[in-house]
């Protein structure tokens, strides 16, 4: 099969995307029941967003001519279950770039909301309740950032107008930036007890599944303020709920475990947390440019050209 006559399976219709090549054949396909090709002829599959890990992977085993796979998340853990049932030399991208912006500005919505008390004023003005009073700032906090890739430099960028008394900033690997050193997981017990404020947006990966369990969140220092932007799977709920329970530590969290949370979870009636539904990368920034993301990756792909943002190749 060549690039000029290779099927792609897109979750937005093709005509809404501009900038796209000619010479492909572009197909929509959402994560409904029916496909809209044989998957067999597909080589280039766009993952339906938010759709979860069933519809993701339901196609992959029938894909045996696919040569790249596209996410449309900054996270790939929904996909990589399927991964064995791709053949050699695939390539899986996910949507750097896209995702960034969106995901920032929830996280210092869910930073200033939690401190500032702003889900005690909702319910107080549902009382008409004037809750006057001091509440915690920002401004000279520390800020401790656990996975600093694209997303967690574009936290930073957003704190730096919030006076924070100090950043520090965790990853993989260990390096320097124009910001300072980013230190490794290694790190964390002698970070966590100095920061007033944990972000989390670390991809879900073995190393990151329930990182911050029971001895991370000790490590935290009374009042201390857990947000969680990165995947549900990164945290230990009991250990958290536990905490919460306590009234020792704060928590404002976009993503769960389990997800979504059921009715009835002990989570959405804990105190101290803040709970939105995974809407990181759910808002109106989100389509222009994931649709910039396709067409210049499908581009590339039509020219011959290695596709960007690859994070994994199946082997």
């Amino acid at each position: 099969m060549t690039a000029t006559t290779a099927d792609v399976w897109l979750p937005f219709p093709a005509d809404e995307i501009d900038g796209l090549p000619e010479g492909l054949n572009y197909l929509l396909w959402d994560g409904e029941p029916d496909y809209p090709g044989d998957p067999a002829d597909c080589a280039y599959y766009v993952v339906p967003y938010m759709k979860g890990p069933e519809v993701a992977v339901r196609p992959l085993a029938s894909m045996g001519a696919v040569r790249v796979v596209q996410t449309l998340s900054a996270g790939i853990d929904h996909v990589e279950p399927g991964l064995g049932l791709l053949p050699a030399g695939v390539r899986l991208c996910n949507a750097k770039g896209v995702h960034e912006a969106s995901t920032a500005e929830l996280a210092l919505a869910l930073i200033l909301a939690s401190l500032r008390g702003f889900p005690g004023f909702v319910h107080g003005q549902d009382k008409e309740e004037w809750l006057s009073g001091f509440y915690p700032a920002l401004a000279d906090k520390s800020v401790l950032i656990v996975g600093y890739g694209s997303i967690g430099s574009a936290i930073e960028d957003r704190l730096v107008p919030f006076e924070c008394a100090r950043v520090e900033r965790v990853a993989r690997s260990a390096r320097t930036t124009a910001r300072g050193p980013v230190r490794t997981l290694d790190d964390l017990p002698a970070l966590l007890p100095e920061a007033d404020v944990v972000i989390l947006s670390t991809p879900l990966t073995p190393a990151t599944q329930g990182l911050v369990g029971a001895d991370f969140l000790a490590a935290m220092p009374d009042g201390a303020l857990l947000v969680n932007v990165a995947r549900g799977g990164v945290v230990d709920t009991k250990a958290l709920l536990s905490e919460l329970e306590s009234g020792r530590l704060r928590a404002a969290l976009d993503v769960t475990d389990p997800e979504p949370l059921p009715a009835g979870h002990p989570l959405w009636h804990a105190p101290n947390v803040l709970i939105t539904p995974h809407v990181g990368g759910s808002t109106s920034a989100f389509e222009p440019r994931a649709k910039r993301l396709l067409a210049a990756q499908l581009t590339r792909f039509a020219a011959g050209e290695p596709v960007r943002n690859v994070v994994a190749t199946t082997g």
